[in-house]
C-alpha cells in the first residue's frame, strides 16, 4: 500500500510540475488581457468581492471544465483518442490560465477564510515535499542536463 501511495504522490507532482510550470506564464498572459478597459473592469469588480463570494468565483472555472474533461475521456474511449488528448490539454492550459488569474486577483479574500489559508498552507507544504521528491529524481536531473546542453548549444549558434 505504501508504494502505491508514494506512486500516486509521484504522479500527482508531476501535475503540480504542470501547474507550477505554467501558474505564472499563463496568469502574466491572460493579466495583459487586462489593458482592455472592459476586463480591467471585471478584474477590479472580482477583488472587491467578500471571501465567500471570491470562493464561488474561484470554484466556477473548474467546474465549468469538468464536462469538458469528460467529453475528452469519452472521445478517447470512443477511438478519438489524439481529439481527446487535444481537449484535455486544451482545457488544462485554459483552465490553468484562468483559474491562476482568479488566484491571483481573489487570494487576499480568499485568504480571509481561516479554513482556505490553513487548507493553503497544508497545500503549500506538502506540494514543496513532492517537488522536492520530484526534483531529486534520476529523471528531473537528467532532463535539467539535457536542457542546460541545449540551452547553451543555442546560444552558441546564435
Amino acid at each position: 500500500m505504501r508504494w502505491l501511495r508514494q506512486a500516486f504522490g509521484f504522479l500527482i507532482a508531476l501535475v503540480i510540475l504542470f501547474e507550477e510550470w505554467g501558474w505564472e506564464p499563463l496568469q502574466a498572459a491572460l493579466g495583459r488581457l487586462t489593458r482592455w478597459p472592459p476586463l480591467a473592469w471585471v478584474e477590479r469588480q472580482l477583488q472587491g468581492l467578500p471571501p465567500y463570494a471570491a470562493l464561488a468565483v474561484f470554484a466556477v472555472p473548474g467546474l465549468a471544465l469538468l464536462p469538458v474533461k469528460l467529453g475528452a475521456l469519452a472521445l478517447i474511449t470512443r477511438g478519438h483518442a489524439l481529439g481527446g488528448l487535444l481537449l484535455i490539454v486544451a482545457a488544462k492550459l485554459i483552465g490553468t490560465a484562468i483559474i491562476a488569474r482568479l488566484f491571483a486577483l481573489l487570494q487576499p479574500a480568499l485568504m480571509q477564510l481561516g479554513w482556505f489559508a490553513q487548507g493553503y498552507a497544508r497545500w503549500t507544504v506538502w506540494k514543496a515535499h513532492w517537488m522536492g521528491v520530484v526534483r531529486a529524481s534520476a529523471a528531473w536531473q537528467a532532463a535539467n542536463r539535457l536542457l542546460r546542453r541545449m540551452r547553451l548549444a543555442l546560444r552558441r549558434s546564435r
